[in-house]
């Protein structure tokens, strides 16, 4: 009698692999904008939270999803914040919350990621592309398996609705058009 033995089909499967909560107490949603032509006021938002899929084997089925509470937003001066909360900026009133919402996700390289996706504020839903950096996995001294990336992007503030100005004597505008968005993200796999 021969018997044959055959072995199963190997797969390897990434630790990092799975489905994470962004940790908003070790991540940042940060912003930063031109101010009178000659400096730039950065600041950030406290209050957010997002899932999502990782997969480095299949960057097709990677998914982000963050919902951000505009009323959060922070830039270490209460009546500058108070003025980006109101119907000039952000209108919290009527548009509490920010979103992002991936649709594609494609490799750029080793660790490289182009997270393109739905990015809507005060209502407004545009498409941007986000390049997202992999900064690894570890798993910290409370047993949680966590990930880390950092990505950033500029969009126009006045494709969303946020139009807002005030001219300079020497001319010009108080407030640039362009915003970089800044993502420091560490998620802990559910």
């Amino acid at each position: 009698m021969t018997v044959t033995v055959t072995n199963p089909p190997v797969t390897t499967t990434d630790p990092a692999t799975g489905t994470y909560a962004i940790d908003p107490a070790h991540s940042r949603v940060g912003f930063s904008a031109r101010h009178a032509l000659i400096t730039k006021v950065r600041g950030s938002f406290t209050d957010f939270a997002g899932t999502g899929v990782f997969d480095p084997a299949h960057p097709e089925a990677i998914q982000l999803a963050l919902t951000i509470q505009a009323a959060s937003i922070d830039t270490g001066n209460a009546d500058r914040d108070a003025h980006l909360r109101s119907n000039d900026f952000l209108d919290l009133e009527t548009h509490p919350t920010l979103a992002f919402t991936s649709t594609a996700v494609t490799s750029a390289g080793q660790g490289l990621y182009q997270v393109t996706g739905d990015l809507t504020i005060k209502g407004i839903t545009h498409s941007v592309t986000i390049p997202f950096a992999y900064q690894g996995a570890a798993t910290d001294p409370f047993g949680n398996h966590r990930i880390g990336f950092e990505g950033s992007t500029v969009i126009n503030r006045k494709d969303y609705g946020v139009s807002w100005n005030a001219p300079l004597d020497a001319g010009g505008v108080l407030v640039g058009e362009q915003i970089s968005l800044e993502f420091d993200v560490s998620a802990i796999k559910q």
